[in-house]
């Protein structure tokens, strides 16, 4: 099982495998094309209030990871989590993400949990 993140905006490398954006917005400035999306599960990403709580600086990126994960265990998102997971046992799985800091946003929390 082979699971990364990469910032959407990075070229597509062939070993990327299915490209899953974790995104709920299309990232700004940049074609269908160009991205290369296999697969855009929307309602796998933090709702919009979490979002909104964590860019505002309210809480710490703990907190907001713990926060997200309880978001995904509601029905839909825990649905398409599963859905990830079995995509990553066909092969390589890249969880792209328009953020600026990776390794601080949700797709980091999808990779821990996936991987």
């Amino acid at each position: 099982m082979s699971v990364r993140v990469r910032r959407v905006y990075d070229p597509a490398e062939p070993d990327d495998g299915v490209r899953v954006l974790v995104d709920r917005l299309w990232p700004r400035g940049l074609s269908k094309d160009a991205a290369r999306i296999d697969e855009w599960p929307k309602n796998l990403t933090p709702s919009a209030e979490l979002r909104r709580w964590y860019h505002a600086g309210e809480g710490s990126y703990e907190d907001f990871a713990r926060r997200y994960e309880a978001e995904l265990t509601a029905p839909e998102a825990a649905e398409l989590l599963t859905r990830v997971r079995e995509l990553t046992r066909e092969g390589p799985v890249t969880l792209l993400t328009a953020a600026k800091d990776p390794g601080h946003s949700h797709a980091a929390v999808l990779l821990r949990l996936l991987g």
